[in-house]
């Protein structure tokens, strides 16, 4: 007998989706083909799968009337790729599927080839709840219907089957997944366990189809406990308490969590929840239950920090977010230069409790420490604690002054440094869109990167110095894989990621990056609103609709969500009922003066779009000019709202007035940030209303040339919506119609809904061209 098949049998939990074709063996053998054609196609083009291939963390075993995929990380996995094979499907219905999804224990072997397969109960059973389905079925075992039932998420498509009898006259538990458009509600038609049918014993089932019975069982009870259920890997890093009495020290105790929760992130073999999901629990004595089920996650990390001068104690615990059970805790008292040494000995010692594996990479990078100069860190930790403050501009500019105060007293501070390149990279993108910024975010990149090469922090402000102030896509991505293969639950990777590839027109890749970005930051409104970009753009509603959903009931009150979803309303259905609830609800809400402004502009848009005019213009004109002085980029906006509500209502000197201070503001600012295509877009609409049609044309060429849809297939539709703008305002209507039609025939924020309501296009309104590309795309998009 060959050595390897002495070895011991290596099990671990497999997440399997089994799949095959209904009526299969009845096909002509052409059919046959061209059916598994079919559904390969649509399984290789479904974004989990891709994802989970990019990772290395999947197997595949084609079964000739099917396959089965084996995911390694989380039973969410193949529901989501049941999902979206289903979908994908929906324009064949001469190919009828069924699919059964099982986790359980797995392990790999070699067959009689020679090449890698797998085997055990998890394929089993698999297969086994598959065969209790019919046509477009999605069928899912009770086991793992129970660790969906505690998501929100996936609730209300589980419904349960009952009992099925199955191979050996086994019975098994099965509940039926499916949405309002997705899978079969019909019950399948399986066999109904008999009463007086008593239950067999599931493992000897299980075991007796794969010959490994004995060791299989044996395994189950070797199996480490950090494999028996998703999350027990997983961690939140809750806020730390300050007990200082000198107050201003709470950010202090932020930076101790903070440095705690980044070295965990850089396990691979961890799941761990981003600053911003967590941060919402600082001071709450929230149940670690409805915590745990909140993030998704099985354990949490509670503390508190107290500093007297040069001392400091931390206190934490771990906590089991099942049981509330205490797993671990450790108490330290040591002065203020020994705090590296205390987040590596936390980081270390969670990572044993968890079982996690650390590659010598990952313990390298405990060792290291950020600084030796205790004021430099001081400083720093403020300057984070204040630059995640993302909307506010007042505290954004404290947090670049501590950064450069850091710098100065350690000037080989290489993470202080890329931090502010992030931060300066924000302000070039949000802010202030002129070379000195951009010069400035590039170079405290390199130099981080110049002090410590490998520091994945330093590729990401690299990346974001590319993307925000080059549109380097290529060369941005690569820096942000380079950071991501550092900080493995990093989610502003994962987003900047996916904001790439969908510019790249990577649509698939894209979204399963994003859908990563908000797992690992479940309460960040921010991913949850790119990840409905994504669907919005290729029209899928629903899916855009949830996933916003998904944010408001978490957080009520996100500004940026109800603005979201007001658009989607107004895009998909022409519906500004839901507009008129957010700025019903935004009165309430507390919001920085950057919200106010677009609380505030968004209703004036909404106004005009519902053709209130006179609603509008006041909304606009209410708005002080002072109150732009951070957001000077906004101000020409303002002022091209006026225009267009005066011209509307046949105040054309008024309108003139209007539109010559949007293109004044616009000229002066596109001298510092001539790149800028959105200005010379803008601008290029602003000439138009005003009847200066060769510059119009020339600023719509200048903005297609920055931003030209084969460069940008998520920026560019936009650019080329203004252009048709352009031109239906300019009275060449056969152009406008032309790159309409392009637009609503591929991924576009441009929707039928939106072109009947929005004024913009009345004077395209009846030709009977652009009522021919209604009808066209009616129903479509």
């Amino acid at each position: 007998m060959p050595a390897e098949s002495k070895a011991a049998v290596r099990l671990a939990i497999g997440h399997v989706l089994f799949i095959d074709i209904v009526g299969y063996s009845k096909l002509l053998i052409s059919d046959q083909s061209e059916l598994l054609g079919v559904l390969n196609d649509a399984v290789r083009e479904a974004g989990e799968f891709r994802s989970a291939v990019a990772e290395g963390r999947l197997v595949r075993l084609p079964t000739g009337d099917g396959m089965a995929l084996v995911f390694r990380d989380s039973p969410e996995q193949p529901v989501r790729c049941a999902l979206e094979i289903s979908r994908a499907l929906k324009n064949y219905p001469k190919l009828q599927i069924r699919m059964g999804i099982h986790s359980g224990p797995v392990n790999e072997v070699a067959d009689v080839n020679e090449r890698a397969n797998i085997a055990g109960a998890g394929i089993n059973i698999a297969q086994r709840v598959m065969d209790c389905g019919d046509s477009c079925h999605i069928l899912l075992s009770k086991h793992v219907a129970e660790d969906l039932q505690h998501y929100l998420e996936w609730q209300p498509y589980l419904h349960d089957v009952g009992q099925c009898e199955v191979k050996h006259g086994e019975m098994i538990s099965i509940v039926n997944f499916y949405t309002k458009d997705l899978g079969n509600p019909n019950p399948p038609r399986l066999k109904r366990a008999r009463t007086e049918v008593r239950r067999r014993r599931r493992n000897a089932f299980l075991l007796a189809g794969s010959g490994l019975a004995a060791l299989l069982i044996a395994g189950s009870f070797l199996l480490p406990r950090a494999f028996a259920r998703k999350i027990d890997k997983s961690i939140a890093v809750l806020p730390f308490e300050s007990l200082s009495d000198d107050k201003e020290n709470t950010y202090f105790a932020d930076g101790i969590q903070d440095d705690v929760l980044t070295n965990l992130s850089k396990i691979s073999d961890l799941k761990v929840i981003s600053r911003t999901s967590v941060m919402p629990y600082r001071g709450k004595g929230s149940n670690v239950r409805e915590i745990g089920k909140a993030l998704g996650v099985a354990t949490l990390l509670e503390g508190s920090v107290r500093r007297v001068g040069n001392r400091v104690r931390v206190a934490v615990q771990l906590i089991n977010t099942e049981n509330d059970e205490h797993l671990w805790a450790e108490d330290y008292d040591r002065e203020l230069t020994d705090v590296f040494a205390i987040q590596t000995d936390l980081a270390r010692k969670i990572a044993s409790e968890l079982q996690a594996k650390l590659s010598p990479s990952e313990k390298a990078q405990f060792e290291r420490k950020p600084t030796e100069n205790g004021e430099a860190y001081l400083a720093f930790v403020q300057a984070h604690n204040l630059s995640c403050a993302f909307e506010d501009f007042d505290k954004l500019k404290q947090g670049e002054q501590l950064y450069a105060r850091a710098i100065e007293l350690d000037p080989n501070f290489a993470l202080a440094m890329a931090r502010y390149s992030q931060l300066e990279s924000w302000f070039l993108h949000t802010f202030d869109r002129t070379p000195q910024r951009r010069e400035k975010a590039r170079t405290l990149a390199a130099r981080a990167l110049q002090l410590q090469p490998d520091l994945p922090e330093a590729h990401l402000a690299l990346g974001y110095s590319h993307y925000y102030g080059d549109n380097n896509y290529d060369a941005a991505l690569e820096e942000f894989e380079i950071a991501q293969r550092g900080l493995p639950n990093e989610s502003d990777a994962y987003l900047a990621i996916g904001a790439i590839q969908r510019r790249q027109g990577k649509w698939a890749e894209s979204t399963a990056n994003i859908e990563k970005a908000s797992n690992l930051n479940p309460k960040d409104p921010w991913s949850l609103q790119n990840l409905a970009q994504n669907y919005q753009v290729l029209r899928n509603f629903d899916d855009a609709n949830k996933t916003i959903d998904r944010g408001l009931n978490m957080n009520p009150n996100g500004v940026g969500l109800w603005e979201t979803k007001s658009k989607l309303a107004i895009a998909e259905k022409g519906d500004f009922s839901v507009a008129e609830k957010a700025f019903a609800a935004a009165k309430s809400i507390p919001m920085t003066n950057e919200e106010k402004l677009r609380i505030a502009g968004a209703r004036a848009d909404v106004f005009l779009l519902e053709r209130k005019y006179q609603e509008g213009l006041r909304e606009a004109e209410s708005l002080p000019d002072d109150l732009f002085h951070e957001f000077q980029q906004h101000l020409s906006g303002k002022y091209f709202l006026i225009g267009f509500a005066r011209k509307a209502l046949q105040d054309e000197a008024g309108a003139r007035a209007a539109f010559l201070k949007a293109k004044d503001l616009l000229e002066g600012q596109l001298k510092g940030s001539p790149d800028a295509e959105d200005m010379h877009i803008q601008l290029a609409k602003v000439l138009a209303y005003l009847g200066e049609k060769d510059a119009a044309l020339t600023e719509a060429r200048r903005a297609t040339e920055l931003r030209p849809e084969s460069k940008d297939a998520f920026g560019g539709p936009e650019i080329a919506a203004g252009v048709a703008e352009v031109h239906a305002v300019l009275g060449e209507n056969d152009r406008a119609i032309e790159i309409l039609d392009g637009l609503l025939s591929r991924p576009s924020a441009v929707t039928v809904e939106g072109l009947k309501v929005n004024p913009i296009w009345d004077s395209l309104r009846n030709d009977p061209d652009f009522q021919a590309l209604l009808s066209k795309y009616s129903g479509k998009a």
